[in-house]
């Protein structure tokens, strides 16, 4: 696969408006709450199912230290992680790991945001050095994006500790895929070793547009829906076990090795609160599970729509606006896009209306449907938005979304794209998905 523009993330976020509200406090308002000034604050509700907790998942970094580090022992490891990559005490696996007994940790690599998690997206990282260890840091978001020979050179292993958030254009997977694809083509490639964590959304939610395989990039590295149901080790399975997915001939991909840490206590059902653990930031905008879960709802729905999502402390990707509507119109054309949906007027302290964008009935939810429609209510408020939009940002659109027919449509129906009849189609496809990934499942 080849390195897409490095314009792919930065342009993303111009297209989605994020930030543009700042981080100004909400204020409620009334569902017809018209020009009114702020009132009481509303606390945003809880959007992910809540059970009292009585175990904690381990992760595959806390398996494997259970284990005595095992797998690792006598091995020259590098590590592919970042700043959400802890155990459950909060303890970096780069640390863990170097002072693991038997274990020689001697390389250390970060993708996108860095490997301290702070890099703004698409912003450029350089090579640098762990200030605790010492140890050097190799950039994958910088002047490659892929491992090269003599960045792997000398290791047994290759060590990948990412948390995901179960969406297909967050980047964390796309890395994954590079990694394994460099391993994999040396002539004696390392073994990679990737440390399963939970899928914040769950295992039980595959649904959302699919990826035309010709449209495979960065912020898409798989053919999958938009919304995957799968860990990033069961991701790693599914790709190294079957043909095509990665690009590899066929003497690389059975010449290399994975070896995956499942978690104990996980289950397909659980999302995050489920789980036991403390959320660390995955990159500087999902701060929380509630934004990671805001990610799959809204992110899609705010590209070149004129419809924005806020940034702020429990708000990101939650907080929905539209230039000159109020909080009624919002809820009055967005809320029946799914079952489950729930969509809360709210204001911001300088009378900007929005809804913030929560969940009634998890089971029922379709987490891509309010950006579907958001995409499509964009043609109904102005003139359509996708009609006009050409070269970079089309590509850029389409290589988010997955779908180039559905943009198409949406570019010439505008407001009469039949979104039930793309819901369906992509339905379809996440049946067979389901099907073909559920021999790699590592929880039930």
């Amino acid at each position: 696969m080849s390195a897409p523009a490095f314009m792919d993330r930065r342009d993303f976020l111009h297209l989605t408006a994020l930030g543009s509200l700042g981080a100004l406090g909400l204020a409620g308002c009334a569902a017809g709450g018209g020009g009114a000034g702020p009132v009481a604050p509303v606390a945003p509700r809880p959007s992910l199912p809540l059970q009292t907790v009585t175990t904690q998942v381990m992760p595959g970094i806390d398996v494997l230290a259970a284990d005595d580090f095992a797998l690792l022992r006598g091995l020259r490891c590098g590590l592919v992680t970042h700043r959400a990559g802890v155990n459950r005490r909060g303890q970096r696996t780069v640390d863990v790991l170097a002072r693991a007994p038997g274990v020689k940790l001697v390389k250390l690599f970060g993708p996108e945001h860095g490997i301290d998690g702070v890099a703004k997206a698409d912003a450029s990282v350089g090579h640098g050095k762990d200030a605790r260890t010492g140890l050097p840091i190799y950039s994958l978001y910088g002047a490659t994006r892929r491992p090269t020979p003599a960045m792997l050179a000398g290791l047994d292993a290759v060590v990948v500790d990412f948390q995901d958030i179960g969406v297909r254009s967050y980047t964390y997977v796309s890395c994954l895929r590079l990694v394994l694809e460099a391993c994999f083509a040396l002539p004696r490639p390392p073994v990679v070793v990737v440390l399963d964590r939970p899928n914040p959304l769950g295992g039980d939610k595959v649904e959302g547009p699919f990826l035309d395989r010709k449209w495979r990039s960065y912020v898409g590295a798989y053919e999958t829906p938009y919304v995957h149901g799968l860990t990033i080790g069961e991701i790693a399975r599914w790709a190294v076990a079957t043909p095509g997915v990665l690009d590899l001939d066929e003497a690389a991909r059975r010449r290399g090795r994975l070896e995956v840490v499942a978690m104990r206590g996980w289950r397909r059902e659980m999302t995050w609160p489920q789980t036991g653990l403390d959320w660390t930031p995955t990159s500087p905008m999902i701060d929380s599970p509630k934004a990671a879960l805001g990610y799959a709802m809204t992110g899609l729905g705010c590209m070149d729509s004129g419809f924005s999502h806020s940034s702020g402390t429990g708000r990101n990707f939650r907080f929905v606006t539209y230039p000159r509507r109020k909080s009624a119109e919002l809820v009055a054309a967005l809320a029946a896009a799914s079952p489950g949906l729930s969509l809360e007027p709210q204001q911001l302290a300088d009378g900007t209306q929005g809804v913030y964008v929560g969940v009634g009935d998890w089971p029922r939810l379709r987490p891509t449907a309010l950006s579907l429609h958001m995409l499509r209510q964009a043609c109904v408020w102005a003139p359509n938005p996708f009609a006009g939009l050409a070269g970079a940002k089309r590509e850029l659109f389409i290589k988010h979304l997955g779908s180039e027919a559905f943009f198409d449509e949406l570019r010439t129906q505008g407001a009469r794209t039949d979104l039930a009849r793309w819901q369906r189609r992509w339905d379809g496809d996440a049946a067979a998905f389901r099907a073909r990934t559920a021999a790699f499942h590592l929880y039930a």
